[in-house]
């Protein structure tokens, strides 16, 4: 037993993280193509919804953090732009992690739209990114907000710790979001088997302290919703993300939906709210 499994009890919460998140990837029927970040239609819908349901989110993020003109940070899996892209005016260059080609493309197109130069991306994993060949470290603030999808969370925070010479700031889900428990809620009944969420921030946490890194924990509210211009959009928006493929999964989604939806103007809406983490940690010295 290691130094610090004796320390914290016999629990390997490095090893949790990855049985969970393996059984959480195990447990969807098949990819969700709505997640294909490959493509940029699924980017465009995504920064849509970053502009509505996760705009507060984004405010309170960067309200959160200690910038100024001469800060260097990094963004792990950046996105559209969510964070890079508002926090470049602020600061002297952001660096964006970003594997999805359709999220590059469309960050690209904002970057030129708004005459940003001070954006560089990297277009690797986390887990593949090399920090001597691929960045330019240290960073003042290295910042992962939703992007834990990685096998190996110990790994992945040390290399955040690595790079930063102030701050470490990571947004993740301290409980199952508004989507996921839609997936709890509908998965037995479409496709005859348990959906398991993947791991969330009590897993961060721990591994941090195994790690020796005793990190701060706020807790704030997420929101987010689903916007469409009829209920036929989102009827198929969902029958896409849920692999809808007979008459009677089609039945029960609809009445799944139905029971949730809201009409706001003209646009049909479905949303939810859910608590985020917000982990970091200031770099000794």
């Amino acid at each position: 037993m290691t130094e610090s499994r004796a320390k914290y009890g016999d629990i390997d919460w490095n090893a949790v993280w990855r049985a969970r998140q393996i059984r959480h990837e195990r447990s969807e029927r098949s990819e969700d193509p709505t997640h294909n970040w490959d493509k940029v239609e699924n980017a465009k819908r995504y920064n849509e919804g970053t502009c509505g349901g996760f705009d507060t989110r984004v405010k309170m993020t960067l309200a959160g953090l200690d910038i100024s003109r001469q800060s260097r940070i990094l963004d792990i899996g950046a996105g559209p732009g969510t964070l890079a892209l508002p926090l470049a005016p602020l600061v002297k260059e952001v660096t964006a992690v970003e594997p999805g080609k359709g999220m590059i493309q469309l960050l690209f197109e904002k970057m030129a739209e708004r005459g940003i130069g001070n954006i560089t991306i990297v277009k690797k994993l986390w887990e593949d990114v090399r920090i001597y060949s691929d960045l330019f470290p240290p960073y003042d603030i290295v910042i992962s907000s939703l992007s834990l999808t990685m096998a190996d969370l110990r790994d992945a925070l040390a290399k955040m710790d690595a790079v930063s010479s102030r701050y470490v700031c990571i947004f993740w889900f301290a409980d199952p979001p508004f989507w996921e428990r839609m997936y709890i809620d509908l998965w037995p009944d479409l496709h005859g088997r348990k959906y398991y969420p993947g791991p969330k921030a009590d897993c961060v946490f721990n591994v941090l302290n195994q790690m020796g890194i005793y990190a701060n924990v706020e807790m704030l509210p997420l929101g987010k919703e689903y916007r469409f211009a009829s209920r036929e959009d989102m009827t198929a928006f969902f029958r896409r993300r849920f692999g809808i493929q007979t008459a009677r999964q089609g039945r029960v989604l609809e009445t799944y939906l139905g029971s949730r939806m809201r009409d706001d103007g003209s646009d049909v809406v479905i949303s939810g709210d859910s608590v985020l983490a917000k982990i970091w940690w200031k770099k000794a010295g």
